[in-house]
Protein backbone atom coordinates (compact mmCIF):
# COMPACT_ATOMS: atom_id res chain seq x y z
CA UNK A 1 0.00 0.00 0.00
CA UNK A 2 0.95 3.81 -0.74
CA UNK A 3 -0.05 6.38 0.91
CA UNK A 4 0.44 10.28 0.85
CA UNK A 5 -1.11 12.14 2.66
CA UNK A 6 -1.27 15.43 5.37
CA UNK A 7 0.11 13.71 8.81
CA UNK A 8 -2.39 12.61 11.28
CA UNK A 9 -1.66 13.61 14.97
CA UNK A 10 -0.86 9.95 15.35
CA UNK A 11 1.57 9.36 12.87
CA UNK A 12 3.33 6.30 15.00
CA UNK A 13 -0.24 4.80 15.51
CA UNK A 14 -0.26 4.82 11.52
CA UNK A 15 2.81 3.49 10.78
CA UNK A 16 2.82 0.81 12.93
CA UNK A 17 -1.02 -0.08 11.07
CA UNK A 18 -3.09 -3.04 12.64
CA UNK A 19 -0.99 -6.22 13.84
CA UNK A 20 -3.56 -8.58 12.45
CA UNK A 21 -3.01 -7.34 8.80
CA UNK A 22 1.11 -7.84 8.69
CA UNK A 23 2.11 -10.39 6.71
CA UNK A 24 4.82 -12.94 7.35
CA UNK A 25 8.22 -12.23 7.76
CA UNK A 26 10.08 -12.22 4.61
CA UNK A 27 13.81 -13.95 5.11
CA UNK A 28 14.71 -15.19 1.86
CA UNK A 29 14.63 -12.63 -0.27
CA UNK A 30 17.81 -10.44 1.23
CA UNK A 31 20.11 -13.56 -0.23
CA UNK A 32 18.94 -12.39 -3.79
CA UNK A 33 19.31 -9.12 -3.30
CA UNK A 34 22.56 -9.39 -1.72
CA UNK A 35 23.77 -11.67 -5.26
CA UNK A 36 22.59 -8.93 -7.56
CA UNK A 37 24.18 -6.08 -6.43
CA UNK A 38 27.55 -8.29 -6.15
CA UNK A 39 26.89 -9.42 -9.56
CA UNK A 40 26.22 -5.85 -10.92
CA UNK A 41 29.33 -5.09 -9.32
CA UNK A 42 31.10 -7.71 -11.15
CA UNK A 43 30.75 -6.90 -14.29
CA UNK A 44 31.69 -2.85 -14.08
CA UNK A 45 34.37 -3.44 -11.68
CA UNK A 46 36.98 -3.19 -14.45
CA UNK A 47 36.05 0.25 -15.40
CA UNK A 48 35.35 1.42 -11.85
CA UNK A 49 37.20 3.13 -9.02
CA UNK A 50 37.10 0.62 -5.71
CA UNK A 51 35.47 0.37 -3.08
CA UNK A 52 32.38 1.92 -4.85
CA UNK A 53 30.49 3.72 -1.58
CA UNK A 54 26.78 4.27 -1.97
CA UNK A 55 24.74 6.79 0.85
CA UNK A 56 21.49 7.61 0.68
CA UNK A 57 22.30 11.44 -0.62
CA UNK A 58 24.05 9.41 -3.61
CA UNK A 59 20.78 8.23 -5.28
CA UNK A 60 19.02 11.37 -5.12
CA UNK A 61 18.43 13.22 -7.89
CA UNK A 62 17.90 16.52 -6.82
CA UNK A 63 18.14 17.98 -3.56
CA UNK A 64 16.14 21.23 -2.42
CA UNK A 65 18.65 24.32 -1.76
CA UNK A 66 17.15 25.13 1.72
CA UNK A 67 17.92 21.97 2.88
CA UNK A 68 20.87 21.04 1.31
CA UNK A 69 22.72 24.58 2.28
CA UNK A 70 24.87 24.79 5.49
CA UNK A 71 21.93 26.41 7.58
CA UNK A 72 19.46 24.26 6.45
CA UNK A 73 21.19 21.06 7.58
CA UNK A 74 22.00 22.81 10.62
CA UNK A 75 18.70 23.50 11.30
CA UNK A 76 17.75 19.84 10.51
CA UNK A 77 20.48 18.54 13.27
CA UNK A 78 18.39 20.24 15.66
CA UNK A 79 15.16 18.90 14.90
CA UNK A 80 16.57 15.43 14.47
CA UNK A 81 17.95 16.30 18.03
CA UNK A 82 14.14 16.90 19.33
CA UNK A 83 12.69 13.79 17.86
CA UNK A 84 15.58 12.16 20.25
CA UNK A 85 13.98 13.77 23.23
CA UNK A 86 10.26 13.55 21.75
CA UNK A 87 10.85 9.35 21.31
CA UNK A 88 12.10 9.27 24.89
CA UNK A 89 9.54 11.47 26.57
CA UNK A 90 11.38 14.93 27.65
CA UNK A 91 9.31 17.62 28.04
CA UNK A 92 10.41 20.79 25.84
CA UNK A 93 10.18 23.24 27.80
CA UNK A 94 11.98 25.59 24.88
CA UNK A 95 11.58 24.04 21.41
CA UNK A 96 14.70 25.58 20.29
CA UNK A 97 16.64 25.89 23.12
CA UNK A 98 16.32 22.31 24.30
CA UNK A 99 17.11 21.07 20.68
CA UNK A 100 20.03 23.17 20.49
CA UNK A 101 21.57 21.86 23.98
CA UNK A 102 20.55 18.14 23.05
CA UNK A 103 22.63 18.61 19.89
CA UNK A 104 25.46 20.11 21.67
CA UNK A 105 25.77 17.81 24.15
CA UNK A 106 26.50 15.01 21.30
CA UNK A 107 27.92 17.20 18.31
CA UNK A 108 30.43 15.53 16.27
CA UNK A 109 30.67 17.48 13.76
CA UNK A 110 33.26 20.31 14.03
CA UNK A 111 32.12 22.53 10.87
CA UNK A 112 28.68 22.25 12.02
CA UNK A 113 29.37 23.19 15.43
CA UNK A 114 31.71 26.46 13.98
CA UNK A 115 28.86 27.20 11.99
CA UNK A 116 26.84 27.85 14.56
CA UNK A 117 29.47 29.62 16.94
CA UNK A 118 29.64 31.82 13.47
CA UNK A 119 26.16 33.22 13.76
CA UNK A 120 25.39 36.69 14.84
CA UNK A 121 22.59 37.33 16.87
CA UNK A 122 19.97 37.90 13.74
CA UNK A 123 20.92 34.74 12.23
CA UNK A 124 20.57 33.00 15.63
CA UNK A 125 17.11 34.36 16.52
CA UNK A 126 16.28 33.50 13.21
CA UNK A 127 17.57 29.97 13.27
CA UNK A 128 15.46 29.29 16.73
CA UNK A 129 12.34 30.76 15.06
CA UNK A 130 13.35 28.21 12.59
CA UNK A 131 13.67 25.26 14.97
CA UNK A 132 10.60 26.05 17.06
CA UNK A 133 8.49 26.26 13.92
CA UNK A 134 9.41 22.68 12.59
CA UNK A 135 9.64 21.27 16.42
CA UNK A 136 6.02 22.25 16.94
CA UNK A 137 5.60 19.94 13.93
CA UNK A 138 7.03 17.30 14.73
CA UNK A 139 5.27 17.36 18.38
CA UNK A 140 1.97 17.81 16.83
CA UNK A 141 2.13 14.68 14.69
CA UNK A 142 4.44 12.46 16.76
CA UNK A 143 2.47 11.25 19.85
CA UNK A 144 4.48 9.25 22.84
CA UNK A 145 5.41 6.04 21.50
CA UNK A 146 5.35 3.12 23.56
CA UNK A 147 8.43 1.47 24.80
CA UNK A 148 7.26 -2.10 23.76
CA UNK A 149 7.07 -0.79 20.04
CA UNK A 150 11.20 -0.69 20.41
CA UNK A 151 11.62 3.02 19.54
CA UNK A 152 15.39 3.22 18.22
CA UNK A 153 17.11 6.78 17.21
CA UNK A 154 19.67 7.43 14.64
CA UNK A 155 20.21 3.96 13.36
CA UNK A 156 23.23 3.97 11.08
CA UNK A 157 24.23 1.04 8.96
CA UNK A 158 27.42 0.21 7.10
CA UNK A 159 27.43 -2.37 5.06
CA UNK A 160 30.20 -3.80 3.90
CA UNK A 161 29.81 -6.27 0.60
CA UNK A 162 31.89 -8.02 -2.36
CA UNK A 163 34.77 -8.29 -0.10
CA UNK A 164 34.97 -4.49 0.44
CA UNK A 165 34.13 -3.80 -3.20
CA UNK A 166 31.13 -2.02 -2.02
CA UNK A 167 29.95 -0.57 0.76
CA UNK A 168 26.33 0.79 1.62
CA UNK A 169 26.23 3.32 4.68
CA UNK A 170 22.45 4.71 5.58
CA UNK A 171 21.33 6.90 8.76
CA UNK A 172 17.29 6.14 9.79
CA UNK A 173 16.04 8.50 11.95
CA UNK A 174 13.43 6.29 13.77
CA UNK A 175 12.58 2.65 13.64
CA UNK A 176 10.12 0.84 15.32
CA UNK A 177 8.89 -2.54 16.09
CA UNK A 178 10.52 -5.69 16.69
CA UNK A 179 13.37 -7.32 13.88
CA UNK A 180 12.74 -10.75 14.79
CA UNK A 181 8.89 -11.74 14.99
CA UNK A 182 6.91 -14.37 12.86
CA UNK A 183 5.15 -11.06 10.52
CA UNK A 184 7.18 -7.73 9.35
CA UNK A 185 6.81 -5.50 12.22
CA UNK A 186 10.02 -2.90 11.50
CA UNK A 187 8.92 0.06 10.41
CA UNK A 188 11.53 3.13 8.84
CA UNK A 189 10.84 6.50 9.26
CA UNK A 190 12.79 9.57 8.00
CA UNK A 191 12.08 12.74 9.55
CA UNK A 192 13.29 16.31 6.89
CA UNK A 193 12.85 20.00 6.64
CA UNK A 194 12.60 20.29 3.25
CA UNK A 195 8.99 19.41 1.24
CA UNK A 196 8.98 15.94 0.07
CA UNK A 197 9.84 15.48 -3.84
CA UNK A 198 10.26 12.92 -6.11
CA UNK A 199 14.12 11.96 -4.78
CA UNK A 200 12.20 11.10 -1.67
CA UNK A 201 10.93 7.42 -3.51
CA UNK A 202 14.33 6.69 -3.92
CA UNK A 203 15.45 7.29 0.26
CA UNK A 204 12.33 5.62 0.90
CA UNK A 205 13.67 2.30 -1.51
CA UNK A 206 16.94 2.62 0.06
CA UNK A 207 16.51 2.64 3.67
CA UNK A 208 14.20 -0.71 3.10
CA UNK A 209 17.20 -1.93 1.10
CA UNK A 210 19.68 -1.22 3.47
CA UNK A 211 17.65 -2.65 6.32
CA UNK A 212 16.72 -6.09 4.47
CA UNK A 213 20.67 -6.56 3.62
CA UNK A 214 21.63 -5.44 7.30
CA UNK A 215 19.06 -7.58 9.21
CA UNK A 216 18.22 -10.59 6.68
CA UNK A 217 14.28 -9.37 7.07
CA UNK A 218 12.25 -7.43 5.19
CA UNK A 219 10.49 -4.41 7.22
CA UNK A 220 6.90 -3.78 7.10
CA UNK A 221 6.95 -0.33 6.32
CA UNK A 222 9.17 2.88 4.93
CA UNK A 223 8.01 6.43 5.49
CA UNK A 224 9.22 10.13 5.24
CA UNK A 225 7.74 12.86 7.37
CA UNK A 226 8.19 16.57 6.31
CA UNK A 227 8.06 18.89 9.11
CA UNK A 228 8.02 21.93 6.59
CA UNK A 229 4.30 20.71 5.37
CA UNK A 230 3.25 18.22 7.82
CA UNK A 231 3.07 15.76 4.94
CA UNK A 232 3.80 12.15 5.50
CA UNK A 233 4.56 9.50 2.97
CA UNK A 234 4.60 5.71 3.67
CA UNK A 235 5.32 2.83 1.34
CA UNK A 236 4.92 -0.78 2.43
CA UNK A 237 8.03 -2.61 1.86
CA UNK A 238 7.20 -5.54 -1.16
CA UNK A 239 9.52 -7.42 -2.99
CA UNK A 240 9.35 -4.95 -6.24
CA UNK A 241 9.88 -2.12 -4.47
CA UNK A 242 13.38 -4.01 -3.43
CA UNK A 243 14.44 -4.71 -6.72
CA UNK A 244 14.19 -1.08 -7.93
CA UNK A 245 16.56 -0.17 -4.88
CA UNK A 246 18.86 -2.63 -6.24
CA UNK A 247 18.75 -0.92 -9.98
CA UNK A 248 19.10 2.30 -8.17
CA UNK A 249 22.33 1.27 -6.83
CA UNK A 250 23.19 -0.68 -9.90
CA UNK A 251 22.40 2.32 -12.36
CA UNK A 252 24.79 4.37 -9.99
CA UNK A 253 27.06 1.80 -9.92
CA UNK A 254 27.16 2.40 -13.88
CA UNK A 255 27.33 5.84 -13.55
CA UNK A 256 30.77 5.45 -11.74
CA UNK A 257 31.99 3.50 -14.30
CA UNK A 258 31.14 6.08 -16.87
CA UNK A 259 32.45 8.76 -14.71
CA UNK A 260 35.99 7.14 -14.45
Amino acid sequence: MTTSTLAPTSVATMLRGNPATRPEADTTTSARLRASLEAALAEASETVALPVVVRASSLRDTIATLSASPLGRLRGLLVNSALRLIVNGVALDDLALDSWRAWRSGVSDPRMSALFDDLDADQRARLASDVRAHVHTLRTHLEAIPSSWRPRTGVRAHLIMAEGRLQLRDDVDLVLGLQHAATASVVLLDVTTAPLGTAAERLLRYHALVHTLRTGVVPLRTALFSTATGELWTRDVTVEMLDVAVADIVEFINAQAVAA
